[in-house]
C-alpha cells in the first residue's frame, strides 16, 4: 500500500471509531505500530485534528473533512454521472470499482454533499441497447495495462474472417460499441477493432515495449491528422 493510501485509510479508521489504538490500526493495515505512530505524528503535524497518545489510543475531532476531497455541486454531478455510465456500460469488475469510488467519496464529504450525491438527477439506465460481446473486456483491460499481445478472430463489416495478433493500446467507447485501438501485427499498422466483432480472445504471454511510431500517442496523433484532413476519425474495420 502506498503511504498516501495508508494515511487516507488511517483517517477513515479514526472516523469510524471513538478510540482507535495503534495496535489495531497496524494489524488492519499490515504494518508495524512504529509506522502507525509515525504516520499519526505526520498527520497531526499537517493539521489533521487528532487527539491522543501512544499506548492509549487516538480520536479524530468531529467536523474534519479532507481538503483535497472537497467538491462543488457540479463536480459531484460529473463524478456521479461518470460512475453511473461506467456501471451501466463497462464490465462487471470495472463497474464494481466505480461503485467503490462513490463509497469512498461519500465517506469523506460533508453531509450536504452526500445528500446531493444521493439526489443527483443524472442517470445512465441499464436497460439500454448494447452490442453483445463474446470477449472478456476485463481481460483486454488487463492486457493493455500489462502490455501483453492479444490474439482473436475477427469479422469485418463485410463478414470476412481473419485471425489477428495485436498490441492492445487503448479501449474507446462509442455507445453502443466498444473499440480496441491497437497496432496490428498482420497489417503492420494501426487498426481499431469493434469488440462486438471479435471472438476467441487469447491474452498471450508475449510482452511488448513502447516503440516510436507504435504507441497510443502515435495512434492519437495520426487519428487527429486524418480527422483534420477528412473530418472523420480513424475508421474501424
Amino acid at each position: 500500500m502506498r503511504r498516501a493510501d495508508r494515511l487516507f485509510e488511517i483517517i477513515q479508521l479514526l472516523r469510524r471509531r471513538k478510540l482507535a489504538r495503534a495496535r489495531d490500526m497496524a494489524e488492519k493495515l499490515e504494518v508495524s505500530e512504529r509506522t502507525i505512530y509515525r504516520d499519526i505524528r505526520d498527520l497531526m503535524a499537517s493539521g489533521v485534528p487528532i487527539d491522543g497518545e501512544a499506548g492509549v489510543g487516538y480520536i479524530l475531532r468531529g467536523g474534519y473533512d479532507l481538503p483535497p476531497i472537497m467538491f462543488d455541486e457540479e463536480e459531484i454531478e460529473a463524478l456521479v454521472l461518470g460512475v453511473r455510465i461506467v456501471e451501466s456500460w463497462a464490465d462487471p469488475k470495472l463497474a464494481k470499482a466505480a461503485g467503490k469510488v462513490i463509497a469512498k467519496v461519500e465517506s469523506v464529504v460533508p453531509e450536504r454533499l452526500r445528500r446531493h450525491m444521493a439526489s443527483t438527477a443524472l442517470l445512465a439506465p441499464h436497460n439500454h441497447h448494447a452490442e453483445p460481446l463474446s470477449v472478456d473486456l476485463t481481460a483486454l483491460r488487463d492486457a493493455i495495462r500489462s502490455m501483453r499481445r492479444v490474439e482473436f478472430s475477427y469479422r469485418d463489416r463485410d463478414a470476412a474472417a481473419t485471425r489477428r495478433k495485436v498490441r492492445p493500446l487503448a479501449l474507446a467507447f462509442y455507445g453502443p460499441i466498444w473499440l480496441l485501438a491497437s497496432w496490428c501485427e498482420l497489417r503492420r499498422d494501426f487498426r481499431a477493432f469493434r469488440l462486438d466483432r471479435m471472438s476467441e480472445l487469447a491474452v498471450l504471454d508475449e510482452a511488448f515495449a513502447p516503440e516510436p511510431g507504435r504507441t497510443i500517442a502515435d495512434y492519437l496523433k495520426r487519428d487527429n491528422e486524418q480527422a483534420q484532413e477528412s473530418h472523420a476519425t480513424l475508421p474501424h474495420i
